[in-house]
């Protein structure tokens, strides 16, 4: 029987290739959530089960496994981008500008065009996508809103505070959910339209009345 040779070339050569298509470490959690984010663009997306994301990935159900312990860790992991994300954003515009309205205006212009860029995420962050998601997931996203409030509170107990208001904490108070109630609507209608209703459709005029 003639002896089988392989040709140690053609070897290193696969070898090499298989090495290079292989994820860096954390990379394949990456893809992970990239690929559910991009699932929850569709307009009208229902539901996103494991499967389907696997489908996508084109892995199976317990490759994911191995890099998150449930479907809740991924959406968590979304919500933890949205958050460094925009609190991050959030910080430099606060360190940068002094004046409150000018303050305000630019972190609600930050977060809606950060929604109009991230249709996903903006599923995400009113909730849509969370609807048949672990509670946990949803009462995290309205944390974000909530830290957004104060953010705004305190920037409008300063105005108050300058014009000489008799009540500047309640005045503060009522205004800042008001603009939180706006980003929260913007985003929704954004979300349930398709993505056809964009969040910043006339937002200086609609900032000029608010502000």
């Amino acid at each position: 029987m003639p002896e089988v040779t392989t040709n140690s070339a053609e070897t290193d050569a696969t070898a090499s290739e298989a090495t290079r298509k292989r994820p860096k470490p954390g990379e394949r959690r990456v893809q992970i959530l990239q690929a559910l984010a991009t699932m929850l663009e569709q307009p009208g997306a229902e539901r996103v089960t494991t499967a389907a994301l696997a489908a996508k990935l084109e892995v199976s159900e317990a490759a994911l496994y191995r890099h998150f312990a449930s479907k809740a860790q991924m959406f968590e992991g979304l919500i933890e981008f949205v958050e460094q994300t925009v609190f991050g954003l959030v910080n430099q515009i606060t360190e940068r500008e002094t004046q409150p309205g000018a303050r305000i205006s630019k972190i609600i212009t930050m977060l809606l065009q950060f929604g109009e860029k991230n249709p996903g995420m903006a599923r995400v962050m009113v909730g849509d996508a969370l609807v048949f998601e672990n509670e946990r997931l949803q009462q995290r996203m309205n944390q974000l809103f909530d830290k957004l409030e104060t953010h705004f509170k305190q920037a409008l107990r300063e105005a108050a505070d300058t014009a000489g208001s008799a009540t500047p904490s309640a005045d503060a108070q009522a205004r800042a959910s008001t603009l939180t109630a706006f980003c929260m609507g913007r985003l929704q209608r954004f979300a349930r339209s398709g993505f056809k209703r964009m969040p910043t459709e006339h937002l200086e005029a609609s900032l000029a009345v608010l502000l």
